[in-house]
């Protein structure tokens, strides 16, 4: 087994120096693609157990002389459940990524106006107007100029 790699970051709240696993996803993308590999591999490795249990049971069969209708409906009845299995297995996969989805979503969301907060607030300690501030007060200014404009025109 190949020994995973380890990279020194500094820890952002302590300031400290730790030590984690550079295979740990940075965002979303990477933790799919993650999840994707994880997958990949856990069925491969399950297809690798079916065979080896095919195997085993054609030895079983032959050494226990059982005919091959039998050994026959045997597999078919161990790749029915192989399949039954997989399936189940896809589907409760599916549901835990698309719970994960929304929960990314909510969050992104949820951060998205933290900053927007801290950085409204950080505007108005600094007595700088935000974008809607000064998207306001340009629009009253095109309104005076009109006004003007027309009493100069009169």
């Amino acid at each position: 087994m190949a020994a995973k790699s380890r990279k020194t970051v500094k820890n952002r709240k302590s300031g400290k120096h730790v030590t984690r696993s550079a295979s740990l996803p940075r965002n979303p993308r990477e933790a799919g693609e993650l999840l994707k590999h994880t997958w990949d591999t856990t069925l491969a490795s399950l297809a690798g157990a079916q065979a080896d249990l095919e195997k085993q049971v054609k030895s079983l069969l032959k050494r226990n002389r059982i005919d091959a209708s039998d050994a026959s409906a045997l597999l078919q009845s161990l790749n029915a459940a192989f399949v039954r299995e997989r399936k189940q297995a896809v589907k409760a996969l599916d549901g835990r990524v698309k719970s994960l989805q929304t929960r990314i979503a909510k969050e992104r969301k949820a951060v998205g106006k933290r900053i927007d907060g801290a950085v409204q607030s950080a505007l108005g300690s600094l007595n700088i107007p935000s974008r809607s501030e000064v998207a306001e007060l340009t629009r009253k200014v095109e309104a005076l100029s009109g006004k003007v404009d027309r009493l100069v025109r009169r």
